[in-house]
């Protein structure tokens, strides 16, 4: 029996035209659209061509791993993502939606937020002056200081983060693992559908480390799409649900993480391809 949808409803009518009430499209044949799509994302400095036809999707709810050696090309598609860079050719899909990001503005605007290795925080502000930095919230002209106090305590309570002793402690006294947390909770904070975060573990104790992962699951959880730059592979195998491996600039494989190991992506990193990938495996990035 043949169903066709009604328009913007989750109904389905049959073939004779009766509705089938709160049917769906079975989960093996529905297609999600990722919220960020790249399709042949190319840039070029000068005589260097740093990323040539980049194709990468990611999808919301899910941790995606950016790997790659150093001059792979990570940090430049971070921040073409990001509005830094704009791209020399491909498009770029937002929730389906043809889109240009030509400033971090524009990127803030889509819900695109990025968290960068030296977290971008004032050590001399305190922890509401830094997560509303260049946001800050005026009624009566004057700063609506418990509006901000009481978002900040709201943002950092609902990532659990239970480590920082008040939300007007300065920035400076605050450990690397905090301060990456206020730096996260400063994103999550302004609607972000999409976290990227570059080394976010980088310097990190043990403990630490350990903190800023969780936080990180929890953003996935919460139903944000994270994208995560990382050297560190036992972070990325314990955090990741996908990766994507970048050599020379161009998208050596995007896989599950439960498809490779360490040594394919080490393969992968180094030489662009690795003859330990499972037989029939396709390579090509996606």
């Amino acid at each position: 029996m043949s169903a066709a949808r009604l328009g913007g409803r989750d109904d389905w009518r049959n073939a004779t035209g009766d509705v089938i009430a709160a049917t769906r499209v079975p989960n093996e044949v529905e297609h999600v659209e990722p919220l960020l799509r790249l399709e042949g994302i190319g840039k070029r400095f000068g005589a260097v061509q740093a990323l040539s036809d980049v194709n990468l999707e990611i999808p919301a709810g899910k941790v995606t791993a950016l790997a790659g050696d150093n001059g792979a090309g990570k940090s430049c598609l971070i921040k073409c993502i990001s509005g830094i860079y704009a791209p020399d050719g491909g498009q770029m899909w937002w929730a389906g939606e043809r889109v240009d990001i030509h400033t971090p503005r524009a990127a803030a605007a889509l819900g695109i937020e990025t968290v960068y290795q030296d977290l971008a925080l004032c050590d001399n502000l305190d922890i509401v002056q830094n997560m509303f930095l260049g946001r800050e919230r005026v009624r009566r002209m004057s700063l609506d200081e418990e509006s901000m106090e009481r978002s900040a305590k709201e943002t950092l309570s609902s990532l659990a983060v239970t480590t920082v002793r008040s939300v007007r402690q300065p920035v400076a006294s605050l450990s690397g693992g905090q301060r990456q947390s206020v730096a996260i909770a400063k994103a999550v904070l302004w609607n972000s559908k999409l976290v990227i975060m570059d080394e976010p573990t980088a310097a990190l104790g043990v403990a630490q480390t350990a903190m800023v992962l969780d936080l990180v699951r929890k953003l996935a959880e919460r139903g944000l799409a994270v994208l995560i730059v990382s050297h560190n592979m036992t972070d990325v195998f314990e955090v990741a649900d996908r990766i994507a491996v970048l050599h020379l600039g161009k998208m050596a494989a995007v896989r599950p993480i439960g498809e490779v190991d360490t040594q394919i992506v080490v393969d992968l990193m180094t030489t662009g391809v690795s003859t330990r990938m499972q037989p029939g495996a396709d390579t090509d990035a996606r």
